[in-house]
Formats: structure tokens, C-alpha cells, sequence
């Protein structure tokens, strides 16, 4: 999976998005709306494959939902040491995000993951620069967004 917290994020009109991409989106329409119940319904009745689906569907987004739902997900990778989650959560607690979720694994090895949702309706800071103030943190090795959107 590429590194999406170095990606930055465009608001383009529908006319541009590839075919793949609309129907994409026509498939998670279908999945939300619940006129279907599975993706591999989703996709036969849009006419894509999974595997396209698949690859556009943390990518694609309508507009209302980004400005509906502010929900994001962050992975992060960090040194066990004694504080380091209540210095990681102090940061996110500054930038005014809602934890929503926590969920971090047992220390293997002198590291630990931790699996952050967020809701981000009330950050004050730009997510770039949030994703840059967690790396700076000496005992985090990664950070990265791996979803977004409604839970």
C-alpha cells in the first residue's frame, strides 16, 4: 500500500475521474444505500471488476461525505517507552481531533502499533502538518492514513 500521508488531496469534478472511479463510486453508493449486500454484487452491477473497485474505493470520495463525515484513520508505529501514548495522544488532543478508537498492540521486540480513529471536524491544524508533527516525535518510526471517511 503506498504512503498516503505524503499524498496530498484534490477536489475534482466528476467529468475527470476516470470510468473506473465513477463506477467506484456508483458501487459505494450501491453498499450504503443497501441495495446491495456485498461488493461482488456492488460490481457486477456497475460493470467493474473487484480488483478496480478495490483500488479506488479508499481513494474516491464524494464531496458531501468528506464534509459530512471527517473520520480518519491512522497507523502508527512506535518504540515502547514508558509515556509515549500520552505524548502521542496530548498531540492529537492539541490539534483538537475527537479519539474516537485506540487500539494499540502488545510491545514486540521494543515496538508497538497503535491504530488511531479520529474524528477530525474540529482540527485546527491541516492533516499534513498533523502527520508531520507525529513523525517528528523521536520514538515514533511511521504514521500514516490508512482510511477516511464515515466509520
Amino acid at each position: 500500500m503506498k504512503n498516503v500521508a505524503n499524498q496530498r488531496y484534490y477536489l475534482v469534478r466528476e467529468d475527470v475521474l476516470t470510468d473506473a472511479m465513477q463506477k467506484t463510486l456508483e458501487a459505494k453508493h450501491l453498499l450504503q444505500s443497501g441495495a446491495v449486500s456485498s461488493i461482488w454484487d456492488a460490481v457486477k452491477e456497475v460493470d467493474i471488476s473487484r480488483s478496480a473497485f478495490y483500488k479506488y474505493r479508499d481513494a474516491v470520495f464524494p464531496f458531501h461525505s468528506i464534509v459530512r463525515e471527517r473520520i480518519l484513520t491512522i497507523f502508527i508505529q512506535l518504540q515502547d517507552e514508558k509515556g509515549t501514548l500520552a505524548k502521542l495522544l496530548e498531540i492529537i488532543s492539541i490539534a483538537h481531533c475527537n479519539i474516537l478508537t485506540i487500539h494499540q498492540t502488545i510491545p514486540i521486540q521494543g515496538r508497538a502499533n497503535v491504530t488511531l480513529s479520529l474524528d477530525v471536524t474540529s482540527m485546527e491544524i491541516e492533516l499534513d502538518d498533523l502527520l508531520q508533527q507525529l513523525k517528528k516525535l523521536e520514538f515514533v518510526e511511521s504514521a500514516e492514513v490508512i482510511s477516511s471517511g464515515a466509520l
